[in-house]
């Protein structure tokens, strides 16, 4: 789908061109939302460009991501779409900015540049030209990505919380058993998310930058401050960014420890059960012996004895595993 988006004197407006209707000439931001075949190459007729493909945007190579044409810069940034679904993906956007126009390949819709959209519909101060535009876009994306790591954070609170938290339950003896295995999930999420937004704020830094260098004389001055804001930004939340990757490999420490802590305090209870129930075994097994002569056996209170002192012999043991406060 082609959209193609104009700026009057309310803001910038998109319509979609379908089948073969005409171009606008007066179009300054070109929007190729999941574009086929044709659509592409109409556009690279129209303007004179290549637009890259898809597999031509998953290059890893930063000459392949960015670099320049005559007078058309391509920028290829990864960014991390569906953030509020439990599986987050990686996905590229290509942004071609020319002298007038700028051009976005993108086979994904987010909600930045839902965001964005909405927005420079009702402020056409903020999208007097296509560098404009662009810098809008970044802002929005930056934005998002301050959202989301600002709602890891709150995560990894509420987890710190819950794994360090007592574990004694609202009764008098009682324990609240923790679902490690749900905590290490939610962790393992977390992780990943941010280190997708630390990989999307270090791939806008770098557009930002081949941008600054390579097309700052034609930038405006107010366009030029707000590129630098956007990489400011992505610094400072590239820094927050890896304290968040340090508190997330410290809470996978902290419950792989509580773990073991558990498993712990499970063998020593069966450990403690096999030395308490040992003795009376032993004593058990002695009576119950196939002869003819046994101590005690003969009497009234043999029976009865036997069973004091297997009894006798489990508690004192016990006793003393809670007088030295090994229980």
């Amino acid at each position: 789908m082609i959209l193609c988006f104009r700026l009057d004197a309310t803001g910038l407006h998109g319509e979609a061109v379908h089948g073969d209707g005409p171009l606008p000439d007066d179009a300054i931001w070109i929007d190729l939302f999941e574009p086929t075949a044709e659509e592409e190459a109409r556009i690279e007729q129209f303007l004179r460009i290549d637009v890259p493909t898809r597999e031509e945007m998953r290059e890893i190579e930063t000459s392949n991501r960015f670099y320049q044409e005559r007078d058309a810069l391509y920028m290829t940034a990864t960014v991390v779409t569906k953030l509020d679904t439990p599986r987050p993906e990686n996905s590229q956007i290509t942004f071609i900015l020319t002298p007038g126009r700028l051009v976005t390949n993108r086979y994904v819709d987010p909600l930045p540049f839902r965001r964005f959209i909405a927005y420079a519909d009702r402020h056409p101060e903020q999208c007097a030209s296509a560098a404009a535009v662009l810098a809008g876009l970044l802002e929005a994306m930056v934005n998002r990505i301050a959202d989301v790591l600002e709602r890891i954070g709150d995560e990894l609170d509420a987890l710190s919380a819950e794994v360090f938290s007592p574990v004694a339950g609202p009764g008098p003896g009682r324990r609240r058993h923790r679902d490690y295995r749900a905590i290490l999930e939610r962790v393992g999420r977390d992780g990943d998310l941010n280190s997708r937004t630390r990989e999307t704020l270090g791939s806008l830094g770098r557009l930002v930058g081949f941008l600054q260098q390579h097309n700052g004389a034609r930038l405006d001055d107010d366009t030029r401050g707000r590129l630098q804001s956007i990489l400011r930004d992505a610094e400072q939340l590239s820094g927050h960014a890896a304290f968040m990757g340090n508190k997330v490999q410290f809470l996978l420490d902290a419950t792989l420890g509580m773990i073991n802590i558990d498993q712990n305090n499970i063998l020593k209870i069966f450990s403690v059960a096999t030395v308490v129930l040992l003795p009376p075994s032993v004593i058990g097994a002695i009576f119950g012996m196939n002869f003819d002569r046994i101590p005690f056996a003969q009497t009234g209170w043999g029976f009865w004895g036997a069973l004091g002192l297997m009894a006798a012999s489990a508690v004192i043991p016990f006793a003393l595993f809670k007088s030295r406060g090994w229980l």
